[in-house]
């Protein structure tokens, strides 16, 4: 049994308060949220004093006015670092290196159908480019192929492109983020090169989508799909499109502010709230028994 970790709740509200207004994409919203926070501390809302409880209680409240998940006070049972961003890098580093590198499984199904999937996340580029290239570079020669997000949780948007470009055969636009202030915006292209050999643009894709499907994996099933390139079988997604940081504000809390939103170039909006909706909705549990007969009848075709 662990021991509650003591805390004093309002420095906590008042460094969220201030990274909302100084970060969050949306600067209206900051401002509304940042209000909210600092009311419910002065009507004894977050008179607690075990941290996973107040990130609870905060979380609810940082969400309640446009149901943004990537915006959280998040909870860390062991003690994080107060560097920038380092809680939310060292719980990936540990999931990278419990998961062949975020590449846990590839297969070769009857009929030549190929699946990779891709979990718990879609790490760092740095880390994840030799694990990712060695998985769709064995799968490549398949008749077709299943990229299966459904534990997947988010990632890199940079190894959104790299994945893409696996299977796409010409540069392409995928997605340009719009970040902070609204100054500066970036477009995300897939690779003209890729280390290893592509599945290519043509042969029958498939992408595997459930309702614990979030973020950057998001991203990877809602590009393919705008351009033409994959069907999605499954569940709607969580629906957060937001790219976000961390900032620790006590040995076991983080938070996580989006300082970002995704516009799609083909669609020219998200899937922010709203999830990608799958081209054949099924339960994520059949999802994979459902694409295997949609690529065998495709190639029988």
């Amino acid at each position: 049994m662990t021991t509650p970790t003591k805390l004093a709740p309002a420095p906590v509200i008042d460094e969220t308060a201030r990274l909302l207004t100084d970060h969050y994409v949306f600067p209206e919203t900051a401002e509304q949220l940042a209000g909210l926070l600092k009311r419910r501390l002065t009507e004894g809302a977050y008179d607690v004093d075990d941290a996973e409880e107040l990130a609870r209680l905060v979380t609810a409240d940082l969400q309640s006015v446009n149901g943004d998940r990537h915006l959280r006070l998040k909870h860390h049972a062991a003690p994080v670092s107060p560097k920038q961003g380092a809680a939310t890098r060292d719980a990936m580093r540990r999931d990278f290196d419990s998961s062949l590198g975020g590449a846990p499984r590839v297969q070769l199904l009857d009929g030549g159908v190929a699946v990779v999937e891709l979990a718990p996340m879609l790490f760092p580029l740095e880390w994840a480019a030799e694990p990712l290239s060695s998985a769709l570079t064995l799968a490549s020669r398949a008749q077709a192929l299943i990229v299966d997000l459904r534990a997947n949780r988010g990632g890199d948007p940079d190894t959104v492109a790299f994945v893409c470009s696996y299977l796409l055969d010409e540069r392409t636009h995928l997605n340009t983020m719009y970040w902070h202030g609204g100054e500066r915006s970036e477009q995300s292209w897939s690779l003209p090169h890729v280390p290893g050999a592509r599945f290519g643009g043509s042969k029958p894709l498939y992408v595997l989508s459930s309702d614990s499907t979030f973020s950057a994996a998001e991203e990877l099933a809602y590009d393919l799909q705008q351009l033409g390139r994959a069907v999605v079988v499954g569940e709607p997604t969580r629906g957060g499109a937001h790219p976000c940081q961390g900032w620790t504000l006590h040995p076991h809390l983080e938070a996580t502010v989006p300082v970002g939103r995704a516009i799609n170039p083909v669609s020219s909006t998200n899937w922010e709230g709203t999830g990608v909706q799958p081209d054949i909705p099924c339960a994520g549990a059949d999802s994979l028994d459902h694409a295997h007969a949609l690529a065998l009848a495709r190639l029988a075709g």
